[in-house]
C-alpha cells in the first residue's frame, strides 16, 4: 500500500531531537526522509543513552524510516552536492543556530536559486526573529524561557523540569503541522514555498493561555503546583489502599456528578461549596481531602470498577512495566518490535496517529551512519562509485 506521503521527499539536515522528530514523523507515512550528517560522528543523537553495552538505544527509533548520507556543508564540493540535493526535494528542515546556513553560503535566497519551491522549515530555540535569536537553543532552558518549569513543582521546592525532552517533541510536532500545511498552500493552493520558522519555547507558551490571562486581568503571577490547580476540582493524584498511585480530573461539572454518584455521596453534588467548579476551585482543599480519604479505602481493582462503571476518569499511574504488559497497549499496536543488526531485536513506540486507508509503517530502524550514501548519491545525483570515492577520500561525504 502506498504512504499517505509516498512522493514528498524531506532533506532533514538537522540533529538531536525537535526537528528530526518532525522528519521522522513524515518518514513514517512515507515520505522519503534524506537525513544529511556530519562524516565524522553524525547526528549526536545516536550516542545519547540509555545505553545496551555501548548501543544507544534510542536512534533506531529517532532515524527509522530515513535514508542517511553524509556530506560536509562547510566545504565547497558538500555545499555543492547539497544544493543539487535541495533541487530534488519539496522540504528542507533543519535546525542550527540561527544564520548558520547563510553563514556557511547557503541562505534562503541560494537555496532559492536551486529549488524555487522548497518549503523551508527552521527549528530553533527562540526563532529567527528577535533579541535571542541567536542564542544557542537546547530543550530544558527553553522550556524555563516558556514559563512552564516556574509552574511546575511545590511551591516551597525549586521549580521542576521535565524529566525528558518534552518541549523538542512538542515543537516537532508543530514544525510538521506547518510544514504539512505550507505543502498544501504550495500544491493545493498553487501557492509558493515558505520558510516556517518554529522555536522551542512557543510550542509550550501557545499552551499557555491560563498564565496569561490570569496575569494581564488579575495581576496574579501563577505559582507551582503539583497539580492542576485554579482550574477544576477535584483532581489530583491519589493513593489507594493498596498504595497504587492513580491520577482523578473532573474537568467538567458533569464529570464531578459521575464523581459523586461513584463515591455515593449524593450530598456533595448540592452543597453550595462544592455545587459549581467555581466553588469547588475556590473550596478545593476541602473537597480533595474528601476524594483522597474515599480514595485511600478502596484497593485499585475496586476503585477501577467503580470508577469505570460511573465514567469517572481514573487511571493508574503507569511505569514501563505496566504499559508492557497492558492489553489495550497491546491491542493499539503501541510497541513494535524490529529487527536490529546488532541488538537483535529493539522495541519502540508504534506510529501514531493511525489512518483508516493510509497507515503507516516503520520499514527499518535508524541507519548506520552513511548508510545509504551510494544509493542516494547515485540515484538522485548519478554519481558513479569512482566519484563517491573520491568524495570520501577528501572526507566531503
Amino acid at each position: 500500500m502506498a504512504g499517505l506521503l509516498e512522493g514528498v521527499r524531506v532533506l532533514d539536515v538537522s540533529t538531536v531531537i525537535a526537528a528530526p522528530f518532525a522528519a521522522g514523523l513524515m518518514a513514517d507515512f512515507g515520505a522519503d526522509v534524506i537525513k544529511v550528517e556530519q562524516p565524522n560522528g553524525g547526528d549526536p543523537f545516536r550516542k545519547l543513552g540509555p545505553y545496551y553495552g555501548n548501543e544507544g538505544l534510542r536512534w533506531p527509533a529517532m532515524g527509522r524510516n530515513k535514508r542517511c548520507v553524509t556530506l560536509d556543508l562547510r566545504k565547497e564540493e558538500g555545499k555543492s552536492l547539497f544544493l543539487q540535493l535541495v533541487s530534488q526535494c519539496d522540504v528542507l528542515i533543519e535546525n542550527f543556530r540561527t544564520g548558520t546556513l547563510d553563514k556557511w553560503g547557503l541562505d534562503a535566497e541560494t537555496i532559492r536559486q536551486a529549488n524555487p519551491n522548497i518549503v523551508i522549515t527552521r527549528v530553533t530555540g527562540y526563532g529567527q526573529t528577535g533579541p535571542n535569536a541567536h542564542v544557542a537553543g537546547f530543550g530544558t532552558p527553553a522550556t524555563a524561557f516558556s514559563g512552564m518549569t516556574f509552574i511546575t513543582g511545590y511551591k516551597d521546592r525549586p521549580p521542576v523540569s521535565p524529566s525528558f525532552s518534552l518541549v523538542d517533541y512538542i515543537t516537532g510536532l508543530y514544525a510538521v503541522m506547518s510544514t504539512m500545511m505550507a505543502l498544501y498552500h504550495r500544491d493545493a493552493l498553487h501557492g509558493k514555498g515558505q520558510e516556517i520558522d518554529v522555536s522551542l519555547y512557543e510550542g509550550i507558551f501557545r499552551m499557555m493561555e491560563i498564565l496569561v490571562a490570569e496575569y494581564h486581568k488579575n495581576g496574579r503571577i501563577r505559582q507551582r503546583t503539583p497539580k492542576l490547580s485554579g482550574t477544576s476540582s477535584p483532581g489530583g493524584t491519589y493513593q489507594t489502599k493498596d498504595e497504587k498511585w492513580v491520577v482523578l480530573v473532573c474537568s467538567t461539572d458533569r464529570t464531578y456528578e459521575y464523581l459523586t454518584r461513584a463515591m455515593q455521596r449524593p450530598e456533595l453534588l448540592t452543597n453550595p461549596l462544592f455545587s459549581t467548579m467555581k466553588a469547588r476551585v475556590e473550596n478545593d482543599p476541602a473537597i480533595d481531602a474528601i476524594v483522597s480519604e474515599w480514595i485511600a479505602s478502596l484497593c485499585y481493582k475496586d476503585l477501577k470498577e467503580i470508577v469505570d462503571r460511573e465514567g469517572v476518569p481514573v487511571s493508574l499511574v503507569y511505569d514501563a512495566e505496566d504499559i508492557f504488559n497492558d492489553p489495550h497497549y497491546a491491542a493499539r499496536g503501541n510497541i513494535v518490535e524490529m529487527p536490529h543488526p546488532t541488538l537483535g531485536t529493539i522495541k519502540m513506540p508504534g506510529i501514531t496517529p493511525v489512518f483508516s486507508e493510509t497507515p503507516g509503517e516503520i520499514k527499518w530502524v535508524g541507519p548506520r551512519l552513511g548508510e545509504h550514501n551510494q544509493q542516494v548519491y547515485s540515484e538522485l545525483l548519478g554519481l558513479d562509485d569512482a566519484q563517491l570515492q573520491e568524495l570520501k577520500s577528501k572526507e566531503i561525504i
